[in-house]
């Protein structure tokens, strides 16, 4: 028997094993589109049962996640015992405990975001819809996944965010109650009456719309600054960005107002220049010598 009759019965083998192996490979394809069924089947019931209860919309996500990732899990386990009829569960998780290390290492990051997006999903804080800061970005929550979280800028950019970014790192939810305390500096000259001055600014804020008169606002004499006495000016208003704006504006405004109306002037930065009389110079040859 040459190599040539050798390779031909080894082909014939492999065909004849393929062949074999169709109905299995059929049945295993019809297992997969039945738990695509159900996978989809198990979504929309889960939609329709976390949609009557008060949960979160980033907890809805996680459950919906589960479930499907969960039933594609049997599915698949289910199809390659069919196609490999040696290959049991038992022996199938025991092979994936072995090969686990190597794909952790491997894919190290991927479930690193994984579980912190689960972590991310299940805490109370961080809603979707926030407005937050981490690490420089500041924008809207629009969509938590396992992986990512998807937060569209104040300027319309979208930037996308690996959830261990979010976990690791300090974020500031600025929007997670309905209000925020704002503050600015507002300086008067040195020769100004400071009860006086104190009386006009909380007056200008007394009057003034869009802030919440309800909460305490504060006017404290901060600090001698280089050209001015400063106070520092607090309140409270809305916790989005555009009420912060808003609310800064009206109050710069009304209180700028106040004051020049009050004849208070609010000083820009001065510089005293001093200037000396010179010397004259006078050279060795000019030097009278003194008598002697």
């Amino acid at each position: 028997m040459n190599a040539i009759d050798i390779l031909a019965k080894q082909l014939w083998a492999m065909w004849v094993g393929l062949v074999a192996l169709v109905p299995n490979l059929v049945i295993a394809l019809v297992v997969l589109v039945i738990t695509w069924i159900a996978s989809r089947f198990a979504r929309r019931i889960v939609d329709r049962v976390t949609s009557r209860a008060a949960i979160r919309e980033s907890l809805k996500q996680l459950i919906h996640t589960i479930v499907s990732i969960g039933i594609w899990i049997i599915g698949l386990i289910i199809a390659a015992t069919i196609v490999l009829p040696g290959l049991t569960p038992a022996s199938l998780v025991a092979g994936l405990g072995v090969g686990t290390i190597a794909i952790g290492f491997a894919f190290q990051d991927f479930f690193q975001n994984f579980l912190a997006g689960i972590l991310i999903m299940v805490r109370k804080k961080m809603r979707i819809g926030d407005v937050i800061e981490c690490e420089g970005i500041i924008g809207k929550v629009e969509h938590i996944s396992l992986r990512e979280t998807h937060v569209r800028k104040l300027s319309n950019e979208l930037t996308i965010v690996p959830n261990s970014t979010l976990f690791k790192n300090p974020v500031e939810i600025l929007t997670d109650g309905a209000q925020r305390r704002y503050e600015i500096i507002v300086g008067v000259s040195y020769d100004t009456d400071l009860e006086q001055a104190r009386t006009v600014i909380r007056q200008a804020m007394d009057d003034l719309e869009g802030i919440d008169h309800q909460r305490r606002i504060d006017i404290f004499a901060r600090e001698f600054n280089a050209s001015s006495i400063d106070f520092l000016v607090r309140w409270w208003a809305g916790s989005k960005p555009y009420d912060m704006h808003e609310s800064r504006d009206r109050v710069v405004r009304a209180v700028k107002a106040a004051l020049d109306s009050a004849g208070i002037e609010i000083p820009f930065p001065y510089v005293t220049n001093t200037f000396k009389t010179p010397v004259p110079f006078q050279s060795e040859d000019s030097v009278t010598p003194p008598s002697p």
